[in-house]
């Protein structure tokens, strides 16, 4: 496996040590302490799902013009690593949104590159499994972050500051590591000649057509974590210390999964798996979604959200990577990646009226039954795709 999967893999744990901490406490601290309401909620779920989508084509195409992605993911990680820090002045709704937009900003220059250096740096015909070694290390930062919050919180209970704090000094290093040590890998050929109508042609051409509308429909089906989180905890009655233990469950699960589900990827195909993984988050609804409570639904609920991540978070840029040439990889993958983060925007709005309107376990039936008529669709979109290779 390449160094520099690696290195990007240890940058990817520092920060997400430091992005889940965040994550892990912030649905409770929106509702709790600054007093959103679910809808308002929504709206802020839906601006950390979807405001990378802004900058994410406009990174990729940075990356890949210039040929040396590093310096657009560094301005990406300084970003969301000040946006820890700003954090300490929270206390509106005005200053929720400016503070999630800066962050989610800067995961939107980051993502591509990051994702375009892992292609770039492997073998094509293990683009699954290289990818599921970055995502697992990864995800072993995402399983810390949370239990770093929760330590913190039961120390000093209600402190909220001291997780910020904490978060920043992690992105720091995670920052440090990137700027030290990740090679500056030159990416595609002559990228200085490419120019945006040219990409932009590819990005929009008949391969990645079907794939694009595919990741649409399934992303607007997609409910967020906080959501499904608060579902459980509304019905089960968890108190706040516990709650950042939701998010440490899909994280080990995604950790176990994400190196055996990319190989799977590689194996048997990237659509099957990528389709397969939106069958497990129809379970993860239906387990939140119904009207028993106790360990069993709610483990339940987080395995199959794991299982969901594995076989989606690396396998939609693999995918991708494999459609567009080497000139257009950065773009391409961010393309693919706005398209989602748009349509979980939307999705989380509509999910968060939902609620308002029906009620916490009748929403999510009701979207799990709309992503049960989608899955055959989608599957029909991407059969086939990934015949349409791309080499240059």
């Amino acid at each position: 496996m390449a160094t520099t999967v690696v290195l990007l893999g240890v940058v990817s744990l520092f920060t997400d040590i430091s992005s889940e901490m965040v994550v892990a406490v912030l649905p409770l601290y929106l509702t709790a302490e600054v007093g959103l309401g679910y809808l308002a909620y929504g709206f802020v779920d839906g601006l950390y799902q979807g405001v990378s989508a802004a900058v994410r084509i406009g990174g990729g195409y940075a990356a890949d013009r210039g040929g040396r992605p590093k310096w657009i993911a560094v301005a990406g990680y300084g970003l969301s690593a000040v946006s820890r820090i700003a954090m300490l002045a929270v206390h509106g709704f005005a200053a929720v949104t400016a503070v999630i937009t800066a962050d989610r900003l800067g995961k939107g220059l980051r993502t591509a590159p990051r994702d375009a250096m892992i292609a770039a740096s492997s073998d094509p015909a293990m683009l699954g499994r290289a990818f599921g070694v970055h995502r697992t290390l990864d995800t072993i930062g995402a399983v810390l972050g949370p239990l770093i919050a929760l330590a913190l919180l039961a120390l000093v209970p209600g402190s909220y500051d001291s997780v910020f704090v904490t978060s920043f000094a992690f992105a720091i290093v995670g920052f440090a590591v990137l700027l030290l040590f990740v090679p500056n890998l030159r990416t595609g050929a002559a990228n200085a000649r490419v120019g945006f109508r040219r990409v932009a042609r590819e990005i929009m051409g008949a391969r990645l057509r079907r794939p694009m509308a595919a990741a649409a429909l399934l992303g607007v089906l997609t409910v967020g974590d906080g959501f499904l989180y608060l579902a459980v905890q509304q019905r089960d009655d968890l108190t706040a210390a516990l709650f950042p233990l939701l998010y440490v469950g899909t994280n080990l699960s995604y950790l176990a999964l994400a190196l055996p589900l990319g190989r799977l990827a590689d194996r048997v195909g990237r659509a099957r798996v990528f389709v397969f993984g939106h069958v497990a988050l129809l379970g993860a609804y239906l387990a939140a979604g119904g009207q028993f409570g106790g360990v069993v639904p709610t483990v339940l609920v987080l395995l199959l959200l794991g299982v969901y991540y594995a076989a989606t978070d690396g396998v939609l840029p693999a995918l991708v990577s494999r459609l567009v040439s080497d000139e257009a990889r950065g773009t391409g993958i961010a393309a693919a990646q706005t398209v989602v983060a748009l349509a979980r925007f939307t999705s989380a709005i509509m999910f968060g009226s939902l609620w308002v309107l029906i009620g916490r376990g009748e929403a999510l039936l009701v979207v799990g039954g709309l992503l049960i008529c989608a899955l055959p669709i989608a599957w029909l979109l991407l059969r086939g795709t990934e015949t349409r290779r791309v080499t240059t």
